[in-house]
């Protein structure tokens, strides 16, 4: 999700099916923030199987502060009504990976 800076509010750009972190860091862009709501599949140490719904929020080191100050005050509103629980930010797309994600989520049980 961006940012629509004429409407004032958050918006849909783009929608993936079956993508993986990995697949999905190649989808950012690397110098404008963006919004990411990611559904994963996810392994516990015990073999259960969950799909936590994660909340992204892709700010990236050389934005413009006026791209970043507008993402920033979207976000927790965007969290909030949305009921997200599992909320990371990532500086640089390249941050995005599986096990990232993986060592962010084990800190939830």
């Amino acid at each position: 999700m961006k940012v629509d800076k004429d409407r004032q509010m958050v918006v849909l750009e783009e929608e993936f099916q079956n993508i993986s972190p990995d697949e999905l860091k190649m989808e950012l862009p690397e110098r404008q923030p963006r919004f990411v709501v990611y559904s994963y599949k996810y392994v516990h140490a015990d073999g259960r199987v969950s799909y936590p719904l994660c909340f992204i929020f892709s700010s990236p080191v050389g934005c413009k502060p006026e791209q970043q100050m507008m993402y920033a005050g979207s976000k927790n509103r965007l969290v909030q009504t949305a009921e997200l629980t599992k909320v990371f930010e990532i500086r640089t797309t390249d941050d995005l990976t599986e096990a990232w994600l993986q060592e962010k989520l084990s800190f939830f049980r």
